[in-house]
């Protein structure tokens, strides 16, 4: 089977939307690289030097309040746990929020669309925790070479689509890649049940 089976007969034939901070990168089915097999990644930055994202659907079995100030800990969603996101610097924490409905800017939270924040963890959690309903913390971080992403893109490899606040704090159990391709249009919600490994259908 051809490395991008898939590719060229699904996501390419679809309408193009260019990655931008606070959008999603939906891997496509049948992705054969291991990390991001049945992916979905939030945009953080995307500039001509770079593209930086974090993966909101790979946990870890480590605790929040075991490496943050507990505080933290408590504003994170359930469940508490440190989340993968990406390869690069895995000892490195980002820390992604949803804010309350109406909540007003801030100098600790950037803002990436609608309601989805990049929280300054180097701030005290009770300096924002009042604008926030809830954050999720990631290890690490995935990050693209200058026009890597666009080449990936062209190629099918992912689906840009906006991100909805959800995602972000989706609940364990969640089957956020397929929950993800099923709000999208036609055809792509027949393939939300695609397996990360085919020998797995």
């Amino acid at each position: 089977m051809p490395e991008y089976f898939y590719a060229d007969r699904l996501f390419n034939a679809l309408e193009r939307v260019d990655p931008e901070p606070g959008m999603l990168l939906v891997s496509a089915p049948g992705m054969f690289s291991l990390e991001f097999a049945r992916t979905v990644v939030l945009v953080l930055e995307h500039d001509a030097d770079h593209t930086l994202g974090v993966v909101l659907n790979r946990r870890s079995e480590v605790a929040v309040a075991n490496v943050l100030d507990p505080a933290w800990a408590d504003l994170a969603a359930k469940p508490q746990a440190v989340h993968i996101g990406g390869p690069v610097s895995p000892e490195s924490a980002v820390g992604l929020g949803v804010t309350t409905p109406g909540a007003p800017e801030h100098p600790y939270l950037k803002r990436l669309a609608n309601r989805l924040v990049l929280v300054d963890l180097n701030a005290s959690p009770l300096e924002v925790g009042d604008l926030l309903d809830g954050i999720r913390i990631f290890a690490g971080y995935a990050e693209w070479a200058p026009g890597q992403l666009d080449d990936e893109i062209l190629r099918g490899d992912w689906f840009v689509t906006p991100a909805l606040p959800s995602d972000v704090v989706a609940p364990a159990g969640a089957d956020l890649w397929g929950d993800v391709m099923r709000r999208q249009a036609m055809p792509l919600p027949l393939f939300a049940t695609f397996p990360a490994h085919l020998e797995d259908n």
